[in-house]
């Protein structure tokens, strides 16, 4: 080797290059050469340049003179490549991994668990009743309902749409395959074809459950640590004495838990209860229908109960399951347990005893309540052709996940005393509801024309001010640096989940809408098609176009705001003394773009996501008054006012109808475009880092396979023999964007004898302005120090060094540091030394070629080489 520390880079999102993360760069005429893998496979790998990549199984050499202990040698630099596991090279598993942006609503709520601003650092410790205990339950059951939101859509797709509605030959023709049966004959007859029907949501469940299962050897990847070498070296002022055994110290970060990134068996036990209970919800869309339109009796009532029996005590146990240490608790490979088999076994016999009921001769003939073939009458149609009770269960479900997230956010926020408004206002609104329907039993009717609306709106109200109480009162170390303090006023778990939940409507509703209709032969589906959607589809979509209509307002706030930064920015660069050629002046104008969309994203977004957050929390809690009144957002034959609510429902259910379209067009696009690849890389990149520890459904994440090869790869070099040609002296941990997350994950996971042996740089970094606001029980002002203590010597030196520059939209100063630098962007306004190009403008990229970065390399090295003295101690 030329130098005995090594410099391990770990590159940000959008997969760049091994070639380009270690400078490759071409000579004239030739391409750039190939970077050498040396270590890991086509997937993820460890690279070096050709002229520095050892042989690994070369024999034991004797160290070169005059290049371990020269202070100036040179660093050797590897390059760690992983986003082939999220952007990876054209392969058939880019669609694979495109279409997995289907599933972004489990993977938001998947990442609001860790949005939590309270997260014990031992999470043995956590207890059901404190405020981080309960809202990971509140979490785990909302992500519960998202894949109930999936089943009830999928089952809405077969088994309404179909199955009930499209009962003519000419509508089943239009769907592919030979579905012609269920229109004449015994299929055509009672409820049979609703049997059929279920067949759409139990399969894709299975297939989802498939995918899920084989992706599940990421959590199954564990570390590989190498005991010392008994030659190798020892760190100056490590214990010699045996001490370094004693017994480790408590951890001051959750992500310093062994199982943090090996969860197996905690995945494969919550998949179990979420595949159970969307079948359970898929088979109640039917039975529940059955059982309120034809009461059973006799054998049909034999089977029909014991059927709902077993589907009512599958989502009991998996309410409850979801918050019990068994289930939440990482713990490796563990068994599924007796509890997943109980599950299994009691879904299995509540379908087969639906399935039984649907093919069973009918008590009472369904037949006037479905809707006639044709239906070319208005006034032929009844006025809901929906399946019976499947627009009140999507109403219901819908509202109950609005108020679960309204109590994720005033419990993680304010503790358990906020629970209290959201759990009464739910009460109140149900009550109230069954009171305006005439349900209660011995109660007069409500006075007056109460409508749900006017129950609906206040309810929502008064949950809502369990998110206005004040905060617990934080124990957490005060954000010593502006713009770093909690954001959203720590009901980040809501706002993040609650984005998951307005994904998941939009893929629902714009799905139900496609299918009826290409039912409908390309008709709009209004009160006189023969296939319509449920009523809150075209509320829906009614609510889609104004969600657009804010998020057009939001945007141009946020575009009128960096204007107003670009000119601030641009005076200061501008006003210097001394004049400046318009070469300088035009170059000012370059840099203050940058420099503002720094401070854009850096000091405004948060605020303007929370600004667009309430703008929708409004419009949910109109759209749940909308959905329960079961009024349609305008009258069949509209004029004036109501022909504009109209045009604007008309408008959103096809945008929504359009998006498995588009959700295919960018799935066979990321198989042919560079650049469209790249843009859905960054998106998984960022959304898939964190375990899928509340939705095991959610794609999988890339760091439960980097983090641990990453340790196993620093800690593995660092216990080289002596002699041997790959041993270094040190490390240089090199993270970038992304990466310094990885890097960060990588540094708590490693044992105290090998973090002696590593400095860490980082670079674009977002652990204060991104990940310590939004996630900080990782990241925050009081678990950001548990790294900087980790990378501290016994000499009080903390062994990070943070880049950040002012034109980065990413990167902003770390102040846990021992040195944060700042590095000059460009180097100068106009060329220089006889150079014709304008020096560039690297805002998040090219930091390993500032000059300062250069310097503190060198700076550190030195004291790498210094930590390891000569002659090298060893036993043998």
């Amino acid at each position: 080797m030329l130098g005995r520390v090594l410099e391990l880079r770990v590159h940000g999102v959008s997969n760049t290059p091994p070639g380009q993360i270690l400078g490759l760069r071409p000579t004239p005429g030739a391409d750039a050469p190939p970077p050498w893998l040396v270590a890991g496979g086509p997937v993820t790998g460890f690279y070096r340049a050709p002229a520095e990549a050892p042989c690994p199984a070369a024999p034991p050499r004797a160290e070169a003179p005059g290049t371990a202990g020269e202070p100036d040698a040179p660093v050797v630099v590897e390059a760690y490549s992983w986003g082939q596991l999220t952007s990876g090279a054209r392969t058939t598993r880019d669609v694979e991994r495109a279409l997995w942006t289907l599933l972004l609503p489990f993977t938001l709520a998947n990442v609001a668990l860790h949005a939590r601003p309270s997260v014990p650092a031992d999470p043995d410790t956590e207890r059901w009743r404190s405020r981080s205990g309960i809202t990971a339950w509140l979490i785990r059951l909302f992500c519960l309902s998202l894949t109930g939101t999936l089943a009830l859509t999928l089952a809405g797709v077969g088994v309404d749409l179909v199955g009930w509605q499209c009962v003519d030959t000419d509508c089943l023709r239009r769907i592919p395959g030979p579905w012609e049966f269920l229109g004449r004959g015994w299929w055509s007859e009672g409820t049979r074809a609703l049997a059929v029907g279920l067949v759409v949501p139990l399969g894709a469940l299975a297939l989802l459950g498939l995918v899920s299962w084989r992706s599940y050897q990421y959590e199954a990847q564990l570390p590989a640590e190498p005991p010392p070498s008994p030659g190798g070296p020892v760190p100056a002022g490590a214990p010699t004495d045996g001490s370094a055994q004693s017994a480790p110290a408590p951890p001051g970060n959750p992500l310093q838990g062994r199982t943090f990134w090996g969860g197996e068996g905690q995945l494969r036990r919550a998949a179990v209860l979420h595949l159970c209970t969307g079948v359970v919800v898929a088979a109640a869309v039917p039975l529940g229908a059955v059982l309120a339109t034809d009461p059973p009796l006799g054998v049909r009532a034999a089977v029909a109960w014991p059927a709902t029996a077993a589907l009512a005590a599958v989502l009991l146990i998996a309410v409850l399951a979801v918050g019990r240490p068994w289930l939440t608790r990482r713990a490796g490979a563990s068994p599924l347990g007796n509890t997943s088999v109980v599950v299994a076994l009691l879904t299995g016999i509540g379908l087969a005893g639906t399935v039984l009921i649907l093919l069973l001769p009918e008590g009472t003939s369904l037949a006037h309540l479905r809707p006639g073939s044709g239906c070319a009458d208005a006034s032929a149609c009844p006025a809901d052709l929906s399946l019976p009770g499947f627009d009140r269960i999507v109403a219901w479900l819908g509202t109950g996940q609005v108020f679960l997230l309204i109590a994720i956010g005033s419990v993680a926020r304010s503790g358990r005393r906020a629970l209290a408004a959201p759990a009464a206002a739910a009460v109140l609104l149900v009550v109230g509801v069954a009171w305006t329907g005439g349900r209660l039993p011995g109660v007069p009717y409500p006075p007056g024309p109460l409508e749900a609306w006017m129950l609906a709106v206040p309810a929502v109200a008064l949950a809502a001010t369990g998110l206005l109480l004040p905060r617990v009162p934080a124990t957490e170390r005060q954000p010593r640096d502006p713009h770093t303090g909690l954001a959203w006023g720590g009901r980040a778990p809501a706002l993040i989940a609650g984005f998951g939940w307005l994904f998941s409507v939009s893929y629902s509703a714009g799905l139900l809408y496609w299918v009826a209709d290409r039912l409908n032969g390309g008709t709009v589906p209004d009160g006189r098609s023969p296939v319509v959607p449920p009523v809150p589809v075209m509320w829906a979509g009614l609510a889609f176009a104004a969600a657009l209509l804010a998020l057009v307002a939001t945007a141009t706030r946020a575009g009128l705001l960096f204007l107003r930064l670009r000119r601030h920015e641009y005076a200061k660069l501008a006003s210097p003394g001394g004049r400046l050629s318009s070469h300088d002046l035009r170059r000012c104008r370059d840099v203050s773009t940058w420099r503002a969309l720094h401070r854009l994203v850096g000091e405004h977004t948060v605020r303007l996501v929370g600004g667009y957050a309430v703008t929708m929390a409004v419009l949910v809690a109109l759209g749940c008054a909308a959905v329960l009144s079961r009024d349609r957002p305008h009258p069949p034959v509209a004029t004036g006012g109501a022909a504009v609510i109209e045009w604007l429902t008309e408008t959103g259910d096809r945008t929504l109808g359009l998006l498995p379209v588009l959700v295919g067009t960018v799935g066979l696009l990321v198989y042919r475009n560079d650049l469209v690849r790249r843009s859905v890389g960054v998106v998984w990149d960022v959304g898939t880092f964190w375990p899928r520890t509340a939705h095991p459904l959610a794609p999988p994440s890339y760091a439960e396979r980097a983090v641990p090869e990453l340790q196993t790869r620093t800690a593995g070099l660092l216990a080289l023999a002596e002699h041997d040609p790959r041993a270094v002296d040190g490390i240089i941990l090199s993270g970038h964007s992304q990466g310094t997350v990885i890097c960060a994950a990588v540094l708590l996971q490693l044992p105290a004898r090998v973090r002696r042996r590593i400095w860490f740089f980082s670079y674009g970094c977002q652990l204060t302005r991104l990940y310590g606001r939004v996630f900080p029980g990782y990241f925050g002002p009081d678990r950001l120090p548990a790294l900087a203590e980790a990378l501290t010597t016994p000499g009080d030196r903390t062994r990070w060094t943070n880049f950040w520059r002012d034109t980065d939209p990413l990167g902003w100063p770390v102040t846990a540091v021992e040195r944060d630098v700042a590095v000059r962007d460009p180097e100068a306004l106009h060329p220089g030394d006889g150079e014709v190009a304008d020096p560039p403008i690297r805002n998040h990229s090219g930091y390993p070629e500032a000059p300062e970065f250069h310097q503190e390399r060198s700076r550190v090295a030195r004291l790498l080489r210094q930590s390891v003295p000569a002659p090298r101690r060893g036993t043998g």
